[in-house]
């Protein structure tokens, strides 16, 4: 395994710029369905679009009322062949609106929830009010790059207003405070976007449409080609195509029917001349993975699946850069275009966008990328008589500078582990129970396949040692345990108590056992690369292995910490409700609800199942007298990071007394039938003998 080096300061700086690029990429991916939609509506219902061109060739050159109103030309206007357009054509219908005012306010209101991860729909709803100001600034241009500036900065400024005067509102003004507060901000932030940020925003659009007109009048667009493929593997590629692209793309959707500037980035012949050239010259993991990126991210239009490829031989850039410009230059000289992005870039999103008339040319097109793109790399893969290099490590790479986890370029890289499983843990983060949870129901699952020599504990991540050989932890946090385990494969996990990766770690078992080579884990958002870093939910209580917990005390759970038919507001407010209970019990000091709002800030509390069990920080075990439990049910899921919760635990764990409960909770949340129980008990006795007589 690599070892980890301290990054240079450019490694640094690119780190950050591709950071910056995925977190603009997070407003735009949610809201690729719309985009589709709008792209499907303008190529079916323009005025040069499919049903139009229809029924202008069986009819008498009319086209019927409902296809003019949606389409956004007149009702019946005349087709005239000298001109090839319609006579009259008011851009109106849903075409315009959609392109105009839908996308932008869904990508602001995107933008608004990120930046504020306590409250995001209260950010989202300020990111969208905020968008809105800079949309009416300059109605007449699409401002997706309005949005990506005025959603994040609505959503951030509600953010830090709030905070001014977060636990100073007299009980019962909560609620008119928040929603005046939340008005009179969307209000003035509304205003400011269409005096200050639409005009700069407009100036910058003008300036870089005259930039694309110049490369188009020219001949000169395959230019573009230099600074758009460095700009995929940067991670900057959704920014250039739905913040500049596809803006000046619809103006001139509008004006021809069709435009070629929503192929200059996701046209997916690059990306697929670079892995033809690795499944024919590459070695080792990059040639056996090849095959299956090339499915990937030309079927799928999943694009950074070849990035790490790229980062092995960063020269391969100059492959991208020809075959990029090479299909540019075929679409300039045909003269094709989309009639909407083809997002994401797939070859099916292709054909369905496609110009009528030009698919066949656009197919071309990417034909000539992709073979000019593998006649650049090819030789170049080739002639490289050294190591392919670390696939693993560029994804690993890849994905510390993107700042997450790759959805899909995980998948092929990470492989089972080379020895006999023996000793897996769930790693924590020093928490007070979650990864104990997760262990109790992977550990129930290996001794029911029969592999009871198998060790599972679970472990704070800062005292894990390299001694396993699977250690499991949560999503967000395996960065931080993959230094501490360069000989483990690391597998993560968003769902505590019915996570798919449980049954994926027994076959990887099985398969060893049977003497067969153990399957790689299959989902690529459930693998980390074993040579970076990041981290874990919460655990026990610093927690050792289960198997050396202590017997837990009377009292855990108590039937007055028990409460049903609650109401919260949002996840904050349930935290709190969960947290006050145990303070009323005396088990914990007033400082602890706020240690449990400082953990869920830092690591999902979210265990799956329609559970959650918000708990303090490492920090705050000194707030703890006693170890206890508090359990309520809500009524109404509560939306807990865009996963529903019913059930909320609150923990407070001392001296390890509150792990044995963990695991009877586990069992009972693993099983749909016992969670069914407990959405169904009408008393707080029920809940307690649903659970299991933890107590004893």
């Amino acid at each position: 395994m690599s070892t980890t080096q301290a990054p240079s300061a450019a490694k640094q700086a690119q780190a950050q710029v591709q950071r910056f690029g995925t977190f603009l990429s997070g407003m735009i991916m949610p809201n690729i369905g719309a985009l589709i939609a709008w792209g499907l509506i303008t190529a079916l219902f323009i005025q040069v679009g499919w049903l139009p061109i229809l029924f202008r060739h069986i009819g008498d050159g009319t086209v019927p009322n409902w296809i003019g109103a949606i389409g956004g030309f007149g009702s019946h206007d005349v087709w005239d062949p000298a001109t090839k357009q319609m006579v009259d054509t008011p851009w109106t219908g849903l075409v315009g609106p959609a392109i105009n005012y839908l996308l932008p306010l869904l990508i602001g209101y995107q933008g608004g929830r990120m930046v504020y991860e306590k409250n995001p729909t209260r950010g989202g709803v300020i990111g969208a009010i905020a968008t809105l100001g800079v949309i009416v600034g300059v109605p007449s241009s699409p401002m997706f790059l309005g949005a990506m500036i005025m959603g994040p900065l609505g959503g951030w400024t509600m953010k830090k207003l709030d905070e001014l005067w977060d636990g100073k509102i007299k009980a019962g003004f909560e609620m008119l405070v928040n929603n005046f507060s939340a008005g009179i901000w969307g209000m003035i932030i509304a205003i400011f976007g269409f005096f200050a940020v639409s005009p700069i925003v407009h100036w910058v659009i003008r300036m870089l449409g005259k930039g694309v007109d110049f490369l188009v009048s020219n001949n000169a667009l395959p230019v573009a080609s230099v600074i758009i493929e460095p700009a995929k593997v940067l991670f900057l590629n959704n920014a250039i195509n739905h913040g500049v692209l596809t803006p000046l793309g619809a103006d001139m959707v509008k004006q021809t029917g069709k435009s070629i500037l929503l192929m200059l980035e996701s046209n997916p012949g690059p990306g697929l001349g670079i892995l033809l050239a690795y499944m024919l010259f590459g070695r080792g993991m990059s040639k056996a993975s090849a095959p299956g990126a090339a499915i990937i991210h030309f079927l799928g239009g999943i694009h950074e699946i070849y990035f790490p490829y790229i980062l092995m031989k960063p020269i391969l850039l100059l492959a991208t850069i020809a075959g990029g410009a090479s299909g540019v230059a075929v679409n300039q000289m045909f003269h094709t275009g989309l009639v909407g992005p083809a997002a994401p870039g797939s070859i099916f999103a292709y054909m369905m966008m496609a110009a009528p008339g030009d698919l066949f040319k656009i197919l071309l097109a990417i034909l000539v990328s992709t073979a000019v793109t593998f006649a650049i790399a090819a030789p170049l893969i080739k002639m490289d008589k050294g190591d392919d290099g670390d696939l693993s490590k560029a994804t690993a790479d890849m994905e510390a500078m993107k700042g997450k986890k790759s959805a899909v370029a995980s998948n092929l890289v990470t492989a089972a582990p080379k020895g006999e499983i023996k000793n897996i843990v769930f790693a924590c983060d020093a928490g007070m129970g979650s990864s104990a949870m997760g262990a109790t129901v992977l550990r129930n699952k290996v001794k029911e396949a029969g592999f009871g020599d198998v060790k599972v504990t679970n472990e704070a991540i800062a005292n894990l040692k390299d001694n396993y050989d699977i250690v499991v932890t949560q999503e967000t946090l395996a960065t931080r345990a993959i230094p501490k385990v360069p000989s483990a494969t690391v597998l993560t996990v968003d769902n505590f108590m019915n996570s798919p990766r449980y049954d994926e770690v027994v076959e990887m078992i099985r398969a060893q056992r049977s003497g067969a080579t153990a399957p790689a884990a299959a989902d690529s958002s459930s693998v980390a690369p074993v040579t970076t870093a990041t981290a874990v939910p919460a655990a026990s209580a610093g927690a050792g292995a289960a198997s050396s917990i202590d017997e837990p005390k009377a009292e855990i759970l108590a039937l007055d910490s028990i409460k049903l038919g609650a109401v919260a507001a949002d996840k904050g407010d349930a935290i709190t409700q969960a947290g006050n209970l145990l303070v009323s019990r005396g088990a914990v000091e007033a400082g602890y609800v706020d240690a449990m709002h400082a953990r869920e800030a830092t690591v999902s509390t979210y265990m799956g199942n329609l559970l959650a069990i918000p708990h303090g920080t490492n920090e705050a075990k000194e707030l703890i007298s006693s170890s206890a439990m508090s359990f309520i049910r809500f009524d109404q899921p509560i939306d807990w990071n865009g996963n529903p919760v019913k059930f909320v635990v609150g923990i407070a764990g001392k001296n390890k007394e509150h792990l044995q409960i963990l695991g009877k909770l586990a069992k009972i949340f693993s099983n749909n039938d016992s969670v069914a129980a407990l959405e169904n008990a009408s008393t707080a006795q029920e809940v307690a003998d649903i659970l299991g007589k933890v107590n004893s």
